[in-house]
């Protein structure tokens, strides 16, 4: 058995919610310049430069990417071999999502969902727990902006739906979000479990490699499906028209009942923020 401190997890998270906020990912970067490669609007291509330019900055100045710093989601592999010691595992995170975001100004978020009063310091984080082999704390941060979670959908099809129904969904999705989530979006796409299983699977997508596939090759085709339908859409970067609507479709799969085939999209914007390290 090994001895964690809570103290090492809430300053790990500190040091994650200002890192995922002011340094773009290399798989993002690489998506950007193969988009720009790609793409066949002047305005388009205009606008992608804006967005590398942006984030250089924000890398370089060490700033936020985006005015939205995000509702802190907060991903824990824990290893079952592990002891945490020196207090609670979800006050500890929260602590360091204070830390985080009141050390490294960025934006405070988070409010009562009726009265509107901010909580001031972008707590609580919303925390999904898996315990795993092992004796070591895996923490993954993945900021999460308004504009594009709201654009995001859960449907609980008809089995009969099939493949063409889940296709259908998330183009559909893609198509009426628009503009709203600042595109090129990531597409997590979740399919099966529950209605709320089915939500996490979509918002896990997302953390994954942007551009890697899915190990079936099945889905890893479902997934090379829909990118084509929604870059047809004409969207494009930013809304102003193009071929790069979405830089990726990512699908995550549980088993499903047999009188149940739910499916969710989770929107991810351009500015795809995730960060982890492991204690």
């Amino acid at each position: 058995m090994r001895e964690v401190n809570v103290a090492d997890i809430t300053a790990a998270i500190a040091e994650l919610s200002m890192d995922a906020n002011y340094n773009l990912g290399d798989d993002v970067y690489k998506a950007f310049y193969d988009a720009l490669e790609k793409e066949t609007s002047p305005t388009g291509k205009n606008v992608l430069e804006q967005l590398i330019t942006n984030a250089n900055i924000a890398k370089e100045e060490q700033v936020p990417m985006c005015q939205d710093t995000g509702y802190a989601v907060i991903f824990v592999e824990l290893g079952q071999d592990v002891h945490l010691v020196g207090g609670d595992l979800n006050e500890a995170i929260f602590e360091g999502v204070r830390k985080g975001y009141g050390d490294g100004y960025l934006r405070k978020s988070i409010c009562e969902p009726i009265t509107r009063a901010n909580t001031k310091d972008n707590t609580p984080a919303i925390i999904h727990v898996d315990v795993v082999p092992g004796d070591k704390v895996k923490l993954t941060i993945a900021p999460k902006g308004g504009g594009s979670e709201n654009m995001s959908a859960v449907k609980m099809l008809k089995p009969s739906d099939g493949a063409k129904g889940v296709v259908d969904f998330v183009v559909d999705v893609a198509s009426k979000a628009g503009s709203n989530p600042c595109p090129p979006i990531i597409l997590g796409v979740g399919i099966g479990g529950t209605f709320e299983k089915v939500a996490y699977l979509a918002k896990k997508a997302l953390l994954r490699e942007l551009g890697s596939s899915n190990p079936d090759p099945f889905y890893a085709a479902m997934e090379k499906e829909i990118l084509e339908k929604v870059n047809k859409l004409g969207i494009g970067p930013q809304g102003f028209g193009g071929r790069t609507t979405a830089l990726a479709v990512h699908i995550e799969v549980f088993p499903a009942h047999i009188a149940s085939f739910p499916a969710a999209v989770n929107i991810n914007c351009h500015a795809a923020r995730h960060k982890e390290v492991t204690i």
